[in-house]
């Protein structure tokens, strides 16, 4: 593995990268101050739709990573900023947890959580990560769907890192409604998307070849960054184990064991 070099830009995933849980990893807090005191541009990127930007800001300032929501950005946002942009006029049925319906809201994007009572006529089913997910919510996507609603999602992870594993993540309900209806996710806007990469290049004002993706998890974190132009550090603090790294067609810039072992000068 060559020699790790200096980055204008840092994007950092979060869970499995900088905390598990409510658990601070090694060496995180000191790293992203190093990098700050260096005059470094640092983003936040979570494909995790169950919490906030504003959460994730205010979580990472609790864990000891002083953090303004500026600097943080995650899939229900981006999803956000791509309905406004791309279909400003649009009516979704959302499969998802408050704080997705919060940052649509916030995006001025329309929903409905009882399709039926406009007779299902819906333009998207937004699929997320959804731990309230039962099947009154699955037929409320099939009847969507049935009358002509294409399909989104904001992330396609099939687990999420936790303290002691991983929980199912939007890729289970991804797959329930894709089953149930014959109809595949039309646009996963979160890693590894273009999308979610223009938005984070855009904040940070950077060319992608002079920003570092850091990341757990191969097949979004290091995918999105091999196919955009971006460095890669594949961090071993999260799901990814050495065995699946070694059988992966995907191969990340540099390897570390965790965000203690980026070089900072």
């Amino acid at each position: 593995m060559k020699k790790m070099e200096l980055y204008d830009g840092y994007i950092f995933d979060l869970d499995g990268t900088i905390y598990l849980g409510e658990r601070l990893l090694p060496g995180a807090d000191s790293i992203v101050k190093q990098l700050r005191e260096a005059g470094r541009g640092i983003l936040f990127l979570s494909n995790k739709p169950i919490e906030t930007r504003y959460d994730y800001a205010a979580k990472l300032t609790r864990l000891g990573i002083p953090t303004d929501v500026s600097s943080v950005i995650n899939s229900s946002f981006v999803l956000g900023k791509y309905l406004r942009s791309h279909a400003p006029d649009c009516i979704c049925y959302v499969i998802g947890e408050k704080a997705l319906l919060d940052d649509l809201e916030e995006a001025g994007v329309r929903y409905t959580l009882e399709p039926e009572k406009i007779g299902y006529q819906v333009d998207y089913v937004i699929l997320a990560f959804d731990r309230t997910f039962h099947y009154d919510k699955l037929n409320r996507a099939l009847q969507c769907i049935r009358r002509g609603a294409r399909i989104i999602a904001t992330n396609g992870d099939r687990t999420c890192p936790v303290e002691g594993g991983e929980i199912p993540d939007a890729g289970g309900i991804i797959g329930a409604v894709e089953g149930t209806s014959g109809q595949k996710v039309e646009l996963i806007v979160g890693k590894p998307s273009s999308i979610t990469v223009e938005v984070a290049l855009d904040i940070l004002g950077l060319a992608p070849e002079r920003c570092l993706m850091v990341g757990d998890r191969i097949e979004t974190d290091i995918l999105m960054g091999n196919e955009f132009g971006l460095a890669t550090a594949l961090v071993m603090t999260g799901v990814t184990s050495r065995e699946v790294l070694e059988a992966s067609d995907v191969v990340p810039d540099y390897v570390l064991e965790s965000v203690a072992d980026i070089r900072v000068r």
